[in-house]
């Protein structure tokens, strides 16, 4: 039994959520988001809670369960508190700058690199070495990191380039004489 699946997804308050059918709509203070579900799931929503249950036992029942219920967490997580990467620039000469909407990033290329972020995501750069991506929809979150990161992977000899605030660059000694 999938020991995620089991437990309900509490809603705070300030929070709504509605089924109708294998849809789920949340709202919250930052947004409304959506999500539909496959039909291997039963979702219900009781007393601020909600709850996702398997429709039989079969393998595909089971993987969808807990994946599901994942996915509702992270519709209310994002309605209330939102979704926040941040990015770190390593470099002589590497830094970034919001130019109104655009994000505009020097990075040892023969050009700039101008990149207007999707609609419902917003990224600053309170530093020039910094980069903060934030919005409601984790993988709309994850992806517009990835792609800003896409740009100058870290690499390993002199460890410059973008990586996320935190990440261990595993790094390599150069040639030897």
């Amino acid at each position: 039994m999938s020991r995620i699946g089991k437990k309900p997804v509490d809603l705070p308050s300030g929070v709504t959520a509605s089924v109708s059918g294998q849809t789920i709509e949340v709202k919250g203070p930052k947004g409304v988001r959506i999500f539909k579900a496959t039909d291997d799931v039963t979702m219900t929503v009781e007393e601020n809670a909600v709850t996702v249950t398997p429709r039989g036992k079969s393998k595909r029942a089971r993987q969808q369960w807990g994946m599901s219920r994942t996915m509702v967490r992270n519709l209310v997580t994002g309605v209330t508190d939102g979704f926040k990467k941040e990015l770190e620039i390593q470099g002589v000469g590497y830094r970034a700058a919001m130019n109104g909407n655009t994000l505009k990033l020097n990075l040892g290329l023969s050009h700039d690199v101008d990149y207007t972020p999707p609609e419902g995501v917003t990224v600053t750069a309170p530093k020039q070495t910094e980069i903060i991506v934030e919005g409601i929809d984790e993988q709309l979150v994850g992806q517009v990191a990835a792609n800003i990161r896409a740009w100058r992977k870290p690499e390993p000899y002199k460890g410059k380039g973008i990586r996320y605030k935190g990440e261990f660059v595993f790094r390599k000694e150069g040639k030897k004489k």
